[in-house]
């Protein structure tokens, strides 16, 4: 496991920090510091939840907004795995942040695993990453007209896969896609994948013909000429990219979907190491470091702490859950 180290000095500033804002919110609280945060990530290598992690990790490092950070991946059960070894080993995980986003109130809803966020103990979202659909750079699809033409000659002919099981996110955003484009939504071959770096691997071997995954995992590997994104799920042309179209400008009219990261301590996590973690998040917002992090992906500075995470996750449940009845996914 990698990790990271960072500046003594800084630890003891920011733990003063979240101290005085203990003191200022819950009396004679005492915050503690982040001497150490082990990022739990519930799915294989590559993907949004390793890069998120990797790159919350690394910015706290460099900005000395903490002791040192190391990353575990875990697969398994469309990321039940993770989840339930987080609750099962709560009593000596104060230390682990689980990174998860939009998928845990999706596969809850499908009965993929038992538990549900409030099952652990919602500590902030962090960032959006806008949906992208992408093809490899060699596929004779040269735009998104291009795939839905084939995609309404043939759905069965045009496999679009994604780092999440059938039902599931990319498969969702698939649909969704389509489904502004004037298509059936529900006539998606999808390919689920574990993971989004074995679902771009498939891309570019020719697997599937299309892709669907987040629009920060797919910038690099546009820069580098490897796939063509052909389209991104927001209403306005992300910086990261500017030459790629949103989905409504190339023909899914008024599709928009932003898919949240954010971080989940284990159940029973105390008010003041959660308020530590809060307040950590809170301030990477403010140095250069996250910034390179950030721009580099294109994410969007989502930050809904505690009780406000709470109230958010709540709120998607009920639209996604509506959501998936429409398009007969539950």
């Amino acid at each position: 496991m990698r990790k990271f180290p960072m500046n003594r000095r800084a630890v003891i500033a920011a733990a003063t920090g979240v101290a005085m804002a203990a003191a200022l919110g819950a009396g004679a609280a005492q915050a503690q510091s982040l001497d150490e945060v082990h990022f739990l990530i519930p799915g294989g290598a590559g993907g949004g939840w390793g890069g998120t992690a990797r790159g919350t990790g690394g910015a706290l490092a460099k900005a000395g907004l903490g002791g040192t950070a190391s990353f575990e991946n875990m697969s398994g059960g469309g990321g039940g795995k993770a989840i339930a070894h987080l609750i099962e080993t709560a009593d000596k995980a104060d230390d682990t942040l689980m990174v998860n986003s939009t998928p845990i109130v999706i596969r809850s809803l499908q009965k993929v695993f038992p538990q549900s966020f409030r099952d652990l103990t919602p500590i902030a979202s962090t960032i959006g990453d806008y949906a992208a659909i992408v093809v490899n750079n060699d596929s004779p699809i040269q735009d998104f007209n291009s795939l839905v033409e084939a995609y309404k000659a043939d759905p069965s002919n045009v496999a679009i896969g994604g780092g999440s099981v059938a039902g599931g996110m990319d498969h969702i955003v698939a649909a969704l896609v389509m489904k502004g484009a004037g298509a059936k939504p529900t006539a998606v071959k999808y390919i689920p994948y574990d993971a989004g770096g074995k679902a771009m691997a498939g891309l570019l071997s020719g697997e599937i013909k299309a892709l669907s995954t987040g629009f920060g995992e797919a910038v690099d590997l546009a820069k580098q000429g490897e796939v063509r994104i052909l389209c991104v799920t927001s209403m306005k042309r992300v910086d990261a990219a500017p030459d790629v179209p949103t989905c409504d400008e190339a023909g899914s009219k008024g599709t928009e979907f932003v898919n949240w990261r954010g971080f989940f301590g284990p159940p029973g996590l105390s008010k003041e190491k959660q308020m530590a973690y809060q307040e950590t998040l809170k301030k990477m917002y403010s140095t250069p470091e996250w910034e390179t992090v950030r721009a580099r992906n294109g994410w969007v500075n989502i930050y809904h702490p505690g009780d406000e995470f709470v109230s958010f996750l709540e709120g998607q449940e009920k639209q996604i859950g509506d959501l998936m009845k429409e398009l007969g996914f539950l």
